[in-house]
């Protein structure tokens, strides 16, 4: 296996590569970029054509290459170009008119939908406006797609995490192009449009009707949201206790829409195809129908990134199969990869994105390998092994970025998945003629209780499998260089028959001797006496680390919040969850008594006091990163996490 055998492959990095640079500060402006490309473009072509009469050191490659990396860069500032202007306006206006862009989704205590703007109102009047604007309703009647609506108050920038490791949920909605919400309670005016009838929202109206059938046709209420959530992405309302099973032993993307259902979805119509047995022509218009299906499927359950990518693969595999050619999976994989990137850059940042690639990277690339370990002597041996096979190269390759996001790693994701991944096909191959067929009476009755059946005995093999002992580690970490270090060295693995192996050795030893030494510093920089006050929506908590030792007091954080907004940092500080509390005073001035260090803390106030000493850092978190800040005897807190070093 040559690489040079894989162009696509190589192309990939530099596109990456112009996409990082043209997210970096020092990214050229949109018309520099655009006369670079053209100018080395007519190079490019000058060199191909001229080569055989001009000798010279600069190749047609490296032209390419440089052209595919200010093509990247190129991509983000036109993704930056998008971006509405005037979003401003809408902060301070005093009504606004906009337009309702999907169905309801049921909140605790409200719905959730989503508008796009169209015009507002300030103290100049009326104007055009852009943008989208999440909001939470307590209205009595659902808002339907198309519908417009008069918002009678402004609303609200959407802050950025307050703690250190906390979720960006600005940065979240952000590259979805989301940059505002607001609660709107019950002040609003609905206004009738005819637009609620749009061509532009065929598909919400379809998913929706396909919902109301599914919920109608599906017996069992907890087969009913696993149903919803395997065929059509709809999660929202799956009951908590079954949402952890499904995490916690490793099999939520059964509950994800995602390669695996539109994998099985093109199974199907494939094995359909060789029953029929059609002619050659009329093959062809059989896979073009193939595509639109999956493509179809693919905008109904939302367009997520793993469906994306699947989606793309299929079809490109399949124009080859049209034209009785066998793409590379290597080419289909890196070229699918880079049209989704194309088209929108910022999903290279999406989990999904990410751990879909590894995910059909890692199967492809030792899958192969772990499959040769051993011939089993019957069909249904060879079958439950190769599906052992591809659970363990999937895993093998996605945990250290599944344990770098979510700090966990399913025990028995093995026998969860050779226990779901078989009546989840099954499913599939009953559920997608239910949302066919199911409005035919009798028959949609059967399809129904046939999908409540096999859903039902999914759920309790999940939920028993949940139970077993130690089915989960958790509070797991690891770095950047770390998740590298071990992609690289599955990478060798895999081409060591194919390398020259002495170098392949030495790689392997300066990784590890470099991996050891950023771990090291990164260890040695830790501060010896560090103080983090965490703020929440009510109160504060503080975590004081000292000498390896952690202490921590809590005023107004309850169990839930503080697994959203300290949790994160105890774990990326391998702090422990459960550490010893302060021990504190009583008074008007409540005194904490800090291990080597008191500090004084009003809660009237808000406000802490340095009795001893000053402390040698102070500084306050701003989204991304620790600021510094001028200090002295006392600090004022506020809204954002603050950090002391003594």
């Amino acid at each position: 296996m040559r690489f040079a055998d894989f162009p696509f492959l190589r192309y990939l990095p530099f596109l990456l590569g112009g996409i990082y640079l043209g997210k970096s500060q020092y990214s050229p402006g949109l018309w520099l970029l655009l006369v670079s490309i053209l100018i080395l473009w007519f190079g490019y072509f000058f060199l191909i054509s001229r080569q055989e009469k001009i000798k010279t050191i600069l190749r047609p490659s490296a032209l390419a290459y440089a052209l595919l990396v200010l093509f990247g860069a190129l991509v983000i500032q036109v993704k930056k170009e998008s971006i509405p202007e005037g979003l401003e306006k809408v902060e301070t206006a005093d009504q606004y008119l906009a337009e309702v862009v999907q169905y309801d989704l049921q909140k605790p205590n409200s719905f959730e939908n989503l508008l796009e703007l169209k015009s507002v109102k300030t103290s100049a009047g009326w104007s055009d406006a852009s943008g989208k604007v999440l909001v939470y309703h307590q209205i009595g009647t659902p808002l339907l797609p198309g519908q417009i609506l008069l918002v009678h108050k402004a609303p609200e920038v959407i802050p950025g995490p307050k703690n250190p490791n906390e979720f960006d949920y600005r940065d979240f909605l952000a590259r979805k192009g989301i940059f505002h919400r607001q609660f709107i309670g019950k002040e609003v005016n609905v206004i009738e449009s005819a637009q609620s009838s749009d061509f532009r929202y065929f598909l919400d109206h379809l998913r929706q009707k396909m919902v109301l059938m599914l919920e109608a046709k599906i017996p069992d209420p907890e087969s009913r949201q696993v149903a919803l959530a395997l065929l059509l992405g709809q999660k929202q309302n799956l009951d908590p206790a079954i949402r952890e099973a499904y995490s916690e032993t490793g099999v939520m993307h059964i509950l994800a829409v995602s390669g695996l259902h539109v994998g099985i979805i093109y199974a199907i119509f494939l094995f359909l195809m060789k029953i029929i047995r059609l002619k050659k022509h009329q093959t062809k218009f059989y896979l073009v129908g193939v595509i639109g299906i999956i493509w179809l499927y693919a905008f109904l359950t939302g367009l997520s990134p793993s469906v994306l990518r699947a989606a793309t693969m299929f079809s490109l595999i399949t124009l080859g199969q049209m034209r009785e050619r066998k793409p590379s999976i290597y080419n289909v994989l890196a070229f699918s990869a880079m049209l989704l990137i194309t088209v929108n850059p910022d999903v290279i940042f999406d989990v999904g994105f990410q751990l879909s690639y590894l995910a059909v990277a890692g199967i492809v690339l030792i899958q192969p390998m772990i499959l040769n370990w051993w011939l089993p002597s019957s069909k249904v041996g060879e079958y439950f092994w190769q599906m052992t096979t591809v659970s363990i190269a999937a895993q093998l390759v996605t945990f250290p970025l599944s344990v770098y996001y979510f700090h966990v790693f399913p025990t028995y994701f093995l026998i969860a998945n050779l226990f779901v991944i078989p009546i989840s096909f099954l499913t599939m191959q009953v559920g997608v003629p239910l949302m066919i067929v199911g409005w035919i009476p009798i028959l949609g009755e059967v399809l129904g209780w046939t999908l409540s059946w096999l859903v039902w005995l999914q759920n309790q093999g999940t939920l028993l499998i949940h139970l077993f002992p130690f089915g989960t580690l958790d509070r797991l970490t690891i770095g950047f260089p770390g998740m590298i270090l071990i992609w690289v060295l599955i990478l060798i693995w895999s081409n060591w028959e194919f390398g020259q192996k002495r170098n392949l050795a030495w790689t392997i030893f300066f990784l590890i001797f470099f991996w050891s030494v950023s771990s090291l510093r990164n260890e040695l920089s830790k501060p010896e006496n560090e103080l983090i006050i965490y703020q929440g929506k009510k109160g504060n908590m503080f975590d004081f680390s000292s000498n390896g030792k952690l202490y921590s007091w809590n005023q107004g954080l309850d169990s839930e919040e503080i697994s959203f907004v300290v949790d994160p940092n105890r774990i990326a500080n391998q702090w422990p969850q459960f550490p010893g509390e302060f021990s504190s005073g009583i008074g008007e001035d409540t005194k904490l008594a800090f291990p080597f260090r008191s500090i004084g803390f009003s809660s009237d106030r808000n406000q802490l006091y340095f009795s001893n000493e000053i402390p040698e850092t102070v500084q306050i978190w701003e989204g991304d990163r620790w600021e510094n800040l001028v200090h002295s005897d006392s600090l004022k807190l506020g809204e954002k996490a603050f950090r002391i070093l003594f």
